[in-house]
């Protein structure tokens, strides 16, 4: 357990946080009930504040495995919450406030929700942040849902949806009758001694513990610097994330929950483990399944309550991972080995490096060499967040990468072909209003259409490039920077000289336009 003071391993480290862009890093990890914990970095740089095992971090999606353990909590309470189980319908138990969209999504219950197979797609940008007008809270989140798309019937795949997790802390919190940071304050933090871990930056403020809390920061490549992001509360994404914690207190909740430890029990920990939906795609008919099981990959990671599990060396490991702006992390534990950690970062790519290190602790405690982390390595380095490699698109003679050669065919489908904007900017300019993701401004800005949606909890502005017939476009959608741009289709629907309503292709996970209707 003296690996983290290892000279060689401090050095594979530096050298991740460097090639990755990252500031700094904290991990912890346990062997049975000892804890080893060290920081590596810089957890601020200006001012410089080194980073230790008692920083402060936004942990992202790492704090689903607490959620999930809160309702496994009122699971485990027959006595006081006898109608609350994983089979239980969420309308059942939130009626008039969980209701998914159309007819055949009824019968969604409380372990789909954890493990995310509802067929929702995640409709990340409709959450309203703390600088709407109106901002969202987890109330809001779950009545919601009754306005945005489904993709796929219930439990027949794996989709990951934030809102989800979120509707699951407003269930505790009906249930219970406390605030879901009183409860997990009240049942996790104060038994496990996590006395530094709070719900919300303003939670870790109000204790005094500003001062421990590292700057999470964006890695602008073209400009070559970092840039400051803010940490500000989400009441929006409550249950998905925000909870603020270090590597010394995250590593007592790893601890409790892989060695059954109060308030974890036998029964609530395999209910929190069981492998509910492969995350791997169906194969399609015309792909090859030999070698597969049930028509997936021989080897899936599967959903389970808020944590994923899989094999690695041999062995299972449950995990996940957690990205938010400015911040990455990973928590991981192999039960038959009794080892587990917690990495925690702040950058954008700590999420990387975190999951590095993850393999990295293991290939050690095996005493094996897998794949898995070569793997993941080539994977990065393939992308675009290794400094060694320019991995930009290539772009054709107009401009346009392959994605936005293939976007620009299916906005012309039919016969369309790629002409100039004529059509004054005003036709277009207006709120347009869809239930679910609410209203956006649509403006003229720099000779352009420009939609500014930083009143989202995952801000973001949208610059329009005119494809054809005066209604197909390309949005380029830039959320950290306006450096870094991913384009999706819009199209307007015209009446005249006239725009009434536009679509935009905000989720991956489906073919289709979310309508927003001109007010």
């Amino acid at each position: 357990m003296d690996l983290l003071k290892n000279p060689d391993f401090a050095a594979y480290v530096k050298h991740a946080l460097e090639r990755y862009h990252v500031p700094g890093i904290a991990i912890a990890m346990v062997q049975g009930n000892r804890i080893e914990s060290a920081g590596f970095g810089k957890a601020s740089l200006d001012p410089p504040a080194d980073c230790n095992p008692d920083t402060l971090f936004d942990i992202a999606s790492t704090s689903k495995s607490l959620t999930a353990a809160s309702v496994a909590l009122l699971i485990d309470d027959n006595d006081k919450y006898p109608q609350v189980q994983y089979e239980s319908r969420m309308s059942d138990l939130l009626p008039g406030d969980f209701v998914m969209p159309g007819n055949d999504h009824n019968d969604v219950t409380v372990e789909d929700v954890l493990s995310h197979r509802t067929g929702m797609a995640p409709n990340d940008y409709s959450l309203l942040g703390p600088n709407a007008a109106q901002p969202d809270d987890a109330r809001s989140v779950t009545r919601n849902l009754r306005n945005l798309i489904t993709v796929a019937p219930n439990r027949s795949e794996y989709l990951y949806c934030n809102l989800m997790f979120t509707a699951a802390s407003y269930l505790v919190e009906c249930k219970s009758g406390l605030k879901f940071s009183e409860f997990i304050q009240t049942r996790f933090f104060k038994p496990l001694g996590m006395q530094s871990t709070n719900l919300q930056p303003q939670g870790a403020r109000e204790k005094g513990l500003a001062h421990r809390l590292a700057t999470g920061y964006y890695w602008d490549k073209e400009a070559g610097e970092y840039v400051c992001m803010p940490c500000h509360d989400s009441p929006e994404a409550q249950g998905a994330g925000r909870i603020i914690s270090s590597v010394n207190d995250y590593i007592k909740w790893v601890r409790a929950l892989m060695n059954k430890q109060a308030p974890i029990t036998e029964s609530i920990y395999q209910g929190l483990v069981k492998k509910r939906i492969s995350q791997s795609p169906p194969l399609n008919d015309s792909e090859d399944s030999e070698g597969s099981e049930g028509g997936h990959d021989a080897f899936p990671t599967f959903a389970a309550a808020g944590v994923e599990i899989h094999q690695y060396c041999g062995h299972t490991m449950i995990t996940h991972d957690g990205l938010d702006l400015g911040y990455g992390s990973t928590l991981f534990f192999l039960p038959e080995l009794k080892f587990g950690a917690v990495v925690f970062g702040n950058s954008n790519n700590a999420s990387n490096v975190a999951r590095i290190i993850k393999f990295k602790l293991t290939d050690w405690v095996t005493g094996k060499k897998s794949k898995e982390l070569l793997g993941v390595i080539t994977s990065l380095d393939s992308g675009s967040e290794s400094e060694d490699e320019d991995s930009d698109e290539e772009e054709d003679e107009d401009g346009f990468t392959e994605l936005e050669n293939e976007m620009i065919g299916e906005l012309c489908a039919g016969g369309g072909k790629r002409t100039e904007q004529t059509m004054p900017l005003g036709a277009y300019v207006g709120t347009y209003w869809n239930d679910g993701y609410k209203g956006i401004k649509v403006e003229e800005k720099n000779g352009g259409l420009f939609v500014n949606g930083r009143d989202r909890s995952m801000g973001f502005t949208l610059t329009f490039k005119h494809i054809c017939e005066q209604k197909g476009y390309i949005a380029y959608l830039s959320e950290m920077t306006e450096h870094e741009k991913s384009p999706i289709k819009a199209e307007f629907k015209l009446e005249g000289e006239r725009a009434v309503e536009l679509g935009l292709s905000f989720e991956d996970s489906w073919d289709g336009y979310i309508w927003f209707k001109r007010i």
